[in-house]
């Protein structure tokens, strides 16, 4: 997958979770958040292990 398509998926991640959470839906609107977190974290990892 490319960092282009990464990023994509990572922005739609948040914004359903922040439009969840506006909605009301708060439990869908933590496990998106949390999914978000996790998938970035891991994307950053990913990314300074290519660069050392």
């Amino acid at each position: 997958m490319t960092l282009f398509k990464k990023d994509i998926a990572l922005g739609a991640l948040f914004i359903i979770g922040l439009w969840s959470f506006i909605s009301g839906q708060f439990i869908i609107s933590t496990v998106l958040f949390a999914v978000a977190a996790i998938y970035s974290n891991i994307s950053l990892q990913s990314k300074s292990k290519l660069n050392s």
